[in-house]
């Protein structure tokens, strides 16, 4: 009995990370993605949100996630207590600084979505080709950005050559 509620649990929840479980499945785009992987970003030894990445297969190449134009989704559920939106935005400045650019009136417009963020809250990206990236903030809906140039600039700053750190990139690709 106790075999069978362990293995309805582990068919439940994908994975768990620093406190944090996330589904194996999601639906974004009216297709069902898996859970790729899990990242913790730390900055000075204080953990700050679970990253979580969803694709329709599993890789570890962060390239292949980045060009892949097809439904995927990212997650950050925070777990410090106070990241404030001004440090948000200055974040995503030095992310997609670090990564390539984005258009600037794009990724402007994604910070103008930021808030102050603390335990449990979450900001999703959902990318749908020919739609764009929707972005979803403490579980309101904020707008969809789109392109599939800025899905790849903000993928970027996840999984490309400069990510936050090396261990939530690491984590998001399934290693």
């Amino acid at each position: 009995m106790f075999a069978s509620l362990l293995l309805l649990a582990q068919l439940a929840f994908g994975g768990s990370l620093a406190g944090v479980t996330l589904p194996d499945t999601v639906t974004v785009g009216g297709e069902t993605l898996t859970l790729n992987g899990l990242g913790l970003r730390e900055k000075y030894f204080i953990d700050i949100y679970v990253g979580g990445l969803y694709l329709k297969s599993k890789t570890t190449d962060g390239k292949a996630a980045i060009a892949a134009d097809e439904p995927k989704r990212i997650i950050m559920h925070f777990i410090y207590s106070d990241v404030p939106a001004d440090k948000m935005r200055a974040t995503w400045d030095e992310g997609f600084a670090s990564n390539g650019g984005g258009d600037k009136a794009r990724v402007e417009e994604l910070k103008s979505w930021m808030a102050d963020m603390t335990t449990g809250d979450q900001i999703i990206f959902d990318y749908v080709p020919g739609t764009g990236t929707k972005v979803t903030v403490k579980g309101t809906e904020k707008g969809t950005i789109p392109g599939s140039e800025f899905m790849t600039a903000l993928w970027s700053v996840y999984l490309g050559d400069s990510p936050p750190t090396g261990k939530l990139k690491k984590g998001m690709l399934g290693g």
